[in-house]
């Protein structure tokens, strides 16, 4: 059995409204597929916006979505490196980022069947 992961982006989620980012650009690996219980790494870089930049407060976070199921949020980490988690995720599920190349980093361990989905990097305001 193997788990697919697709990744993608999106610009813009809501937390009480849709912000839309123009001129920000986030640039994901190429889609993986791992054996459950294997390690995933998927990584995206964000153009046009710095992920430390405070004059914005945004995050940039992972959010997915499995085949005929609404989107899940997984992970978002702040322009001051703060975090935040969704409970039921948070021992599955890390997120990091890299400020020198202005990515961040999803982590997976222990996957399972139930994690196939596509797999969304996104920048939203701080909520």
């Amino acid at each position: 059995m193997q788990i697919s992961i697709i990744s993608c982006n999106i610009r813009r989620i809501s937390c009480d409204h849709v912000l839309a980012l123009l001129g920000v650009s986030l640039e994901e690996n190429s889609p993986v597929v791992v054996k459950p219980g294997d390690p995933l790494t998927i990584t995206c870089r964000v153009t046009g916006a710095s992920i430390t930049d405070s004059s914005s407060h945004y995050g940039t976070g992972w959010i997915r979505q499995p085949a005929g199921k609404a989107l899940e949020w997984i992970n978002s980490i702040y322009y001051d490196g703060s975090t935040s988690k969704k409970d039921s995720l948070k021992n599955k599920f890390v997120v990091s980022r890299d400020t020198s190349s202005n990515t961040i980093t999803l982590q997976g361990q222990n996957l399972q069947a139930e994690d196939t989905a596509v797999y969304y990097c996104a920048r939203h305001p701080q909520c």
